[in-house]
């Protein structure tokens, strides 16, 4: 019995996407139950020009509180966070966030690779990492990361993403232990404490 509590145990579940993931999350978002045990935090490629609107249309989709971060924002378990637009989103030790303005990483910035090691840093083994629709390699390093600190990785199976290339490069690496489509990844995710 507690080896399947570990095996549950979440202290931070990280998205990744980039292109298709919108479409994906907005079918996730509203079959993930109400007051997670745990943070939510949404990396996705976007234009820094993007609509401000983002974080109210997600919101729109759940019923747990949804932002988007502001620099040293704490981390409080039930809420979904997303990166802003233009910065790398940073996971500091004492469970806050901060936003970081230096050079993109696989032409993106904020870069899943960035915050996905970061939260490895900082939750280890508690880390859990997802990587949706995308047309790049970022968030495979980052996997890479919370694999070696002991969390667990998931993607998205690579036939239900609009692209497909992100999710089948991290799972090519051999570091994917759970691959689903989004009524799995719905289900994984609420079985979670």
């Amino acid at each position: 019995m507690e080896e399947n509590h570990v095996a549950r145990h979440c202290g931070l579940l990280l998205i990744g996407g980039s292109a298709g993931s919108l479409e994906v999350l907005f079918k996730l978002l509203p079959r993930l139950k109400a007051d997670l045990p745990f943070p939510i935090v949404l990396v996705l490629h976007r234009r820094n020009s993007a609509d401000s609107s983002l974080t109210e249309l997600l919101a729109s989709k759940t019923l747990n509180k949804t932002v988007e971060v502001e620099d040293k924002d704490p981390i409080v378990p039930g809420c979904i966070y997303l990166a802003p637009a233009d910065y790398h989103l940073l996971i500091e030790k004492d469970h806050t966030f901060s936003l970081d303005y230096s050079e993109k990483i696989n032409f993106s910035r904020p870069s899943i690779d960035v915050t996905f090691e970061s939260a490895a840093d900082v939750f280890g083994a508690s880390t859990i990492g997802i990587i949706l629709s995308g047309a790049n390699e970022d968030g495979t390093n980052g996997l890479i990361s919370i694999k070696h600190a002991g969390g667990r990785t998931v993607a998205q199976q690579p036939d239900t993403a609009q692209m497909p290339f992100m999710p089948q490069h991290a799972i090519s690496a051999g570091i994917v232990d759970h691959t689903f489509d989004i009524a799995g990844l719905a289900g994984f995710i609420n079985t979670l404490e």
